[in-house]
């Protein structure tokens, strides 16, 4: 009797610790992502049609109060979806409401007017900085539940004679003769810590506005129509979650056209999009300095897939106002290819900036060419070198990426004098036509691993 209570209790033993090791056994992050992935869940709108054309006066040269006249109209009635049809309509900033789906047909024309005198203000940030400026053409705040959708285009008009102005990119001269622009007097009015309720940038004044920027929002799709010529960003999420970017096409080449730009944000799908751009296509980011240490909120579970970028300053970056942190990206199924792609993966952050960056996934990336790199960390950006707020990047996987032609394979600009960026694993991988001869530039960086790499037809095992 006794021998069969200890083997009993020898069994209950090993099925115990058995059960508790398939408990803890680790689970692949890739499968985190599906997970993810399933809890990103698009807005579903009511029946119902509310089409512009309906609410125009005649007498107005722009569509401005039809628009916005028929979205407050929508959003009264519980919801449904505000129609532009086809042809060709002028507009100044559209405001979004809840349970709104503000809808493109597929001959649809929106052109949005540069004149700043028609912009109301309101809260917003940029580059990190909290303020209040002109409006963003599309702009929502605090809404749940809405889209804009449709094959149509809209259309920033933005061109040198007004958002791109000499005047307004290199600032006018003062008494002094120093230039500055706006842009210029925000970073002045962070760093001398004026309160962001006195940053106001008004009518003439204003800063050159995002295309869409929806703030504190939650529940959001945009799907299947194209932006050019945006004033800056193009679309700008900030503080907002479930987040279903589709089938977007960003082809705008101005100053700091960055195409989709979430900013701590959380639970955000871009998928099956095309980006051609004047600066990165995909830059995730958490506030900057003194106001991204206020909220201390990062960007966290964004999944990029089936997308195909051109021209940008990298195909997905992290930062450089990443002050709140960044974990839990993951880019797959991709393809990136032009000579003006500098980077395929950037990351980015300074001393004064700080930030975390972790649990990085990329895997199958078809590169043609890029100018640069296929991973690239800056750690000093914009010449910054030291400070007290040190960032830090870990735990980055690159996996199954083939390219054709690159200066480098990793381009890893860290601290001479501290490691503020390790855990770098590359598998799988082969790279081609990479033109300097030392294949990576690593400063600053430890514990990077390569497994089953190939260089220019030759086995790589290490830096």
């Amino acid at each position: 009797m006794q021998t069969r209570t200890v083997q009993f209790l020898a069994s209950l033993l090993f099925l115990t610790t058995a059960i508790s090791s398939c408990d803890e056994k680790e689970v692949s992050p890739w499968d985190r992502m599906v997970g993810v992935s399933n809890q990103i869940i698009p807005p579903v709108f009511p029946d119902r049609t509310f089409v512009i054309t309906d609410y125009h006066d005649v007498k107005d040269t722009l569509y401005t109060n039809a628009i916005n006249r028929a979205i407050a109209i929508c959003s009264e009635q519980g919801g449904g979806k505000v129609l532009i049809p086809d042809g060709e309509f002028f507009t100044a900033p559209i405001r979004l409401k809840s349970n709104v789906n503000l809808h493109l047909s597929d001959s649809t024309i929106l052109k949005f007017t540069a004149d700043p005198s028609l912009f109301d203000t309101v809260q917003t940030r940029i580059e990190g900085i909290d303020c209040y400026n002109i409006s963003p053409l599309i702009y929502a705040y605090g809404e749940t539940n809405i889209a804009i959708t449709g094959n149509g285009v809209m259309d920033g008009q933005a061109d040198s004679s007004n958002w791109f102005s000499e005047s307004r990119i290199r600032g006018m001269v003062q008494e002094d003769g120093k230039k500055i622009n706006e842009k210029t007097l925000l970073y002045e009015m962070k760093e001398d810590s004026i309160p962001f309720k006195e940053r106001v940038f008004m009518r003439e004044n204003g800063m050159r506005p995002q295309f869409i920027n929806l703030y504190k929002c939650k529940n959001i799709l945009l799907e299947g129509f194209t932006i050019n010529r945006s004033p800056f960003w193009l679309i700008h999420p900030l503080l907002s979650e479930n987040i279903t970017v589709r089938k977007v096409k960003m082809q705008s080449h101005g100053y700091n056209n960055d195409g989709c730009d979430p900013e701590s944000c959380r639970d955000v799908l871009i998928e099956d999009c095309d980006f051609d751009t004047g600066d990165d296509c995909i830059a995730i980011k958490s506030g900057r300095d003194e106001d991204g240490r206020y909220w201390n909120i990062p960007s966290e579970n964004i999944i990029v897939r089936h997308c195909r970028m051109k021209d940008g300053h990298a195909g997905v970056a992290i930062g450089s106002e990443v002050t709140g942190g960044c974990r839990n990206v993951w880019v797959e199924n991709c393809t990136m290819d032009s000579p003006e792609l500098d980077r395929i993966i950037r990351i980015k952050s300074n001393a004064m900036r700080g930030g975390e960056v972790e649990n990085i996934f990329v895997r199958n990336i078809r590169v043609g060419e890029c100018k640069e790199s296929i991973l690239g960390f800056e750690l000093k950006y914009w010449h910054v070198d030291d400070g007290p707020y040190l960032p830090y990047f870990h735990n980055i996987h690159l996996e199954n990426i083939t390219s054709k032609k690159s200066q480098y394979v990793l381009h890893l600009d860290g601290f001479e004098d501290k490691i503020r960026a390790r855990d770098i694993f590359v598998k799988d991988c082969t790279f081609d036509g990479v033109m300097k001869p030392e294949i990576n530039k690593v400063i600053g960086v430890e514990n990077i691993h390569f497994e089953n790499v190939t260089v220019n037809g030759q086995d790589f095992k290490g830096v």
